[in-house]
């Protein structure tokens, strides 16, 4: 399936907001996820179902100063 993920197009065969975070590698409790422009809570994520060309942004809190 062809998402829209943080901007640029990707294929990825997760079904799912958790699916894909493990697809592609991220830590599910250090990022924030969004699809379609709606926040995605961490306990919603592998229940949120994705479909061709959805908007995900994935968002990893950064420190400084």
């Amino acid at each position: 399936m062809r998402l829209i993920i943080n901007g640029e197009y990707k294929d990825c065969t997760a079904t799912d907001i958790a699916g894909l975070l493990q697809e592609l590698g991220h830590d599910e409790a250090l990022v924030a996820t969004a699809l379609n422009e709606d926040f995605v809570p961490r306990a919603a994520r592998g229940h949120t179902r994705l479909s061709e060309n959805d908007a995900v942004e994935i968002v990893s809190p950064m420190q400084g100063g």
